[in-house]
C-alpha cells in the first residue's frame, strides 16, 4: 500500500524567511539561503552539527549544490554570487555577476559552467574552469526570475515578468522557442529529470507543462490560490510538488493529472520546496523562518501496480513513448479522488546535542571572476595562535625580568645604607667630639682577648711584652 507523505525533520535556524533550499547529491546535507543573509548547510545524519556562512550583505535569493557536491553556489540582492566549500573551515569565492540584484544561479550538469539571472534582464552563463563569463542573452525586456539548463545541457529556459519562458541553445545563444501563456508574470521554470518537459508557474497560482518533443501544453493545473513561489519534479518523473503564498504544498500525479496532497505546517507563505536526489524526501521553507524535511512515501509499491491502476487509459493519438510519460489529451479513467489533506504537528527536531557553528567571511568584490580566501586557514590559525602564546610568555618573561631588577635595586640600597652606619661608626670612634667643655668619657674598650691576658700577665712579672718590644 502506498503510505502518505509524513514530516520528518523540523530545522530551526534561520532568523529570516527561508527564500532557497537544495541537497547535496547523496542527500546527507542540506542547504539553506534566507533573507537574513546567512547560509547554512545542515547535515541531517542525527546529533550533526550545521554550519552557518556569513559574507552576503544582501538577502539570498537561491542557491545550489554542484553537481559533485564540492560546491555550493549562492547569489543574492547585493548583486553578487559566492562558491562556497562546504565544510567548517569555509572557502568562499566571490565575484560581481550582474549590475543589479542576482535572482538565480544554477550549475551545468557537467560542473563546468553556471548560469546566473538577474534584476537586469540578462541571463549570463559562466565558465567555472576559466573564471569567465562566456557570454549573456538578453531578449527578455523585464527583470528575469530563473534560468535552468537542461539534463542534457544543450538547452537553458528562463523566464521573466514579461510572462515569457524561452528555451536558449547553449552553442550558439539564439532563443529558439518562446511560450507566453504563462498566466502572467512568470516565476518559476524548470525542466523535468529526463529533458523531455519543461513546467513553469505564474502568478495567478498556476502550473504549465510543456512537452518539447512536440511543444505543445500537456499539463495545466490551477493549484493554489496565490502565486507559485517554487515547484520540484521527482526524479521518477511522475510527479511535481510545488509552493505557493497561499501557506500551502502541492503534490500533483503526472500521470493521474490531478493533485493528490495539500501539505499544510507553515505559517505563512511557502518560499522553496525541492525533492532530494533520490525522491525519498522533500524539503519545503517558509516565511516564518522554519525548515520542514518530509518524507515522500510516494515510491513504495511496485511501478506495475501504478501501471496496473492505469488500465483504462487509452490514448489513441499519442505513441506508447509519449503516452507514457505525458498523456496529454483526454482519456478514460476512474473518478478523480478528492485531495488528502495533511496538517502535522510540528515538533522541533533540533535536539540540544546539535550546534551551530558560524563561519564569517570578507566581502571583497572582484570582476568578473576571482578567487579570494574569505577567512583564514586551519594552518594559518593555528601560527596565529602559536604565536600569540609566544608573545603572551615574553611578557611574562619581562615581567619577571623587571621583579629582578627592582629586587637588585632594593638589595643595592639596602647595601649602601648598611655601609653609610658602618662608615658613621668608624669615624665617631676615631674623632671624639667635646660637648660643653666635658670631655667625653672614652669609648668603651672591647673585651678582652686572649692576647691581652697574656700582655699583662707578662708585664706584672717585669717582662717586656712583643708589644712594647715592637714599640
Amino acid at each position: 500500500m502506498q503510505e502518505d507523505p509524513a514530516l520528518w525533520r523540523h530545522l530551526r535556524g534561520h532568523s529570516g524567511a527561508v527564500t532557497c533550499a537544495h541537497f547535496n547529491p547523496t542527500g546527507q546535507l542540506l542547504a539553506t539561503g534566507s533573507l537574513d543573509k546567512s547560509l547554512m548547510v545542515w547535515n541531517l545524519a542525527p546529533k550533526a552539527r550545521a554550519v552557518r556562512f556569513l559574507g552576503h550583505q544582501g538577502a539570498l535569493t537561491d542557491l545550489r549544490f554542484s553537481p559533485a557536491g564540492d560546491l555550493v553556489a549562492s547569489c543574492s540582492e547585493d548583486a553578487t554570487v559566492r562558491l562556497w566549500t562546504p565544510c567548517s573551515e569555509g572557502v568562499s569565492e566571490v565575484f560581481t555577476a550582474h549590475g543589479a540584484a542576482v535572482r538565480c544561479v544554477s550549475f551545468s550538469c557537467d560542473g563546468q559552467r553556471l548560469v546566473t539571472a538577474s534584476d537586469d534582464r540578462e541571463v549570463k552563463v559562466w565558465s567555472l574552469p576559466g573564471r569567465r563569463l562566456l557570454y549573456a542573452l538578453q531578449r527578455h525586456s523585464t527583470r528575469v526570475r530563473r534560468a535552468r539548463f537542461s539534463p542534457d545541457d544543450r538547452l537553458i529556459a528562463s523566464c521573466a515578468d514579461d510572462g515569457v519562458v524561452r528555451l536558449w541553445d547553449t552553442t550558439s545563444g539564439q532563443c529558439v522557442t518562446c511560450f507566453t501563456d504563462c498566466g502572467g508574470s512568470a516565476v518559476f521554470v524548470d525542466f523535468n529529470s529526463s529533458g523531455t518537459c519543461v513546467a513553469a508557474s505564474g502568478e495567478d497560482g498556476s502550473l504549465r507543462l510543456w512537452d518539447l518533443r512536440t511543444n505543445k501544453l500537456t499539463h495545466l493545473f490551477p493549484a493554489h490560490s496565490a502565486v507559485v513561489n517554487c515547484f520540484s519534479f521527482h526524479p521518477s518523473n511522475n510527479y511535481l510538488i510545488s509552493s505557493s503564498s497561499d501557506g500551502t504544498v502541492q503534490i500533483a500525479d503526472l500521470l493521474e493529472g490531478r493533485v493528490m496532497y495539500t501539505l499544510h505546517g507553515h505559517k505563512g507563505g511557502v518560499l522553496s520546496v525541492v525533492f532530494s536526489t533520490s525522491g525519498g524526501e522533500f524539503v519545503s521553507g517558509g516565511a516564518d523562518g522554519q525548515v520542514l524535511v518530509w518524507r515522500t512515501n510516494l515510491d513504495t509499491r511496485l511501478y506495475r501496480e501504478v501501471l496496473r491502476g492505469h488500465a483504462l487509459r487509452s490514448t489513441p493519438d499519442l505513441s506508447p513513448f509519449l503516452a507514457r510519460l505525458h498523456p496529454g489529451v483526454a482519456h478514460l479513467r476512474q473518478p478523480l479522488a478528492s485531495t488528502i489533506e495533511i496538517c502535522p504537528t510540528l515538533v522541533n527536531t533540533v535536539t540540544r546535542d546539535r550546534y551551530m557553528v558560524d563561519q564569517s567571511f570578507s566581502s571583497l568584490t572582484v570582476a568578473p571572476i576571482c578567487p579570494r580566501p574569505a577567512c583564514f586557514t586551519p594552518r594559518a590559525t593555528r601560527r596565529a595562535l602559536r604565536d600569540g602564546r609566544y608573545a603572551a610568555g615574553a611578557t611574562r618573561r619581562a615581567l619577571r625580568g623587571g621583579r629582578y631588577a627592582a629586587g637588585a635595586t632594593r638589595r643595592a640600597l639596602r647595601g649602601g645604607r648598611y655601609a653609610a652606619g658602618a662608615l658613621l661608626r668608624s669615624r665617631h670612634e676615631k674623632e671624639p667630639c667635646v660637648l660643653g667643655g666635658l670631655t667625653p668619657v672614652s669609648p668603651r674598650l672591647p673585651r678582652d682577648t686572649p692576647a691581652s691576658q697574656a700582655d699583662r700577665h707578662l708585664a706584672s712579672n717585669g717582662t717586656s711584652t712583643p708589644r712594647a718590644l715592637a714599640s
